[in-house]
């Protein structure tokens, strides 16, 4: 019964929202662990028939399963999008999720990389490698541009305008943005793409793609994982980071020099502000530093 709305809506996502592949699957599996529900309680509701009671038993029910809160509160907004494609549509009158509640969630921030450890990963590079050049120009692309890791592992060449120090950037929903790049960055990826990725056979479909692996492929978004891990490893440092932590390290050291946080926004791609302000959290020990340089109170 269900079948043909959830057709319906993975047009929706693709086409009219322009969400990745990942996305779609996503919301996607969100709708399916529902169905899912109403199947084991022999419930044959249409979407049309379901109401906010239904959900909310739904919800204690995924709940019950040991989800953590955040992994239903990213289940309970696939259904909100499902439904907000069904009022579109008019498969129904009214939105029984416009009171569904998600469970709060405790924001426990990322670790960050101080600028010094960021610099004893990128000299724990092994630079008389090809995989070396190659990785000191994906880690400093990564922490000079604060990319999410798809965007690395997409980056073209042809969207490269190193001579003006600005990349172009593809990131979600096929959004578009240039960003700035420092010239440390630019160095290594011209030094990566002039002397060591020339000798690469590249695999057809691959020409493009700036950073390639030994086979000539794209690099994996697990690959760039594991490689800093690695980097991590070598330079000892405990802290659990990935190459998101470039990311929220690129944007709290932008804040934490005085950088508007509009202008952070943009170079991350948020669509939203309020996203932005998850990322730049700051650290206590900024926090107090400021309140003794600034606040009469705090003054020594």
């Amino acid at each position: 019964m269900w079948e043909g709305y959830k057709k319906g809506f993975r047009a929706y996502l693709q086409l009219e929202k322009s969400l990745s592949d990942n996305t779609v699957q996503a919301y996607l599996q969100d709708i399916e662990k529902l169905t899912h529900y109403l199947l084991l309680i022999k419930s044959e509701k249409s979407p049309r028939q379901i109401e906010l009671n239904d959900l909310e038993k739904f919800v204690k029910w995924i709940s019950e399963l040991g989800m953590t809160p955040s992994s239903q509160s990213r289940i309970i907004s696939g259904i909100k999008n499902f439904y907000k494609y069904c009022l579109q549509e008019q498969i129904v009158t009214k939105d029984p999720t416009a009171l569904l509640e998600a469970p709060k969630l405790k924001r426990s921030l990322p670790d960050v990389l101080s600028f010094d450890e960021i610099e004893s990963i990128i000299s724990a590079i092994d630079l008389s490698t090809p995989e070396g050049v190659r990785n000191k120009a994906v880690i400093e692309t990564l922490y000079s541009c604060g990319l999410r890791v798809t965007e690395l592992v997409n980056l073209k060449i042809s969207c490269l305008y190193l001579d003006v120090g600005f990349i172009r950037v593809i990131g979600k929903g096929d959004k578009e943005r240039l960003v700035p790049v420092g010239s440390s960055a630019v160095k290594h990826i011209n030094l990566y793409k002039n002397n060591t990725r020339v000798h690469i056979p590249v695999k057809p479909g691959n020409e493009d793609i700036l950073f390639l692996n030994r086979r000539g492929r794209k690099l994996s978004r697990v690959m760039i994982f594991m490689i800093i891990k690695e980097l991590a490893k070598q330079a000892g440092i405990t802290k659990n980071i990935s190459p998101h932590t470039f990311r929220h390290s690129f944007a709290t050291h932008l804040v934490e020099g005085g950088a508007n946080l509009r202008a952070v926004q943009e170079m991350l791609g948020h669509e939203s502000i309020t996203t932005t302000e998850i990322y730049t959290h700051l650290d206590r020990e900024y926090l107090r530093d400021t309140l003794q340089r600034f606040h009469p109170a705090f003054k020594k």
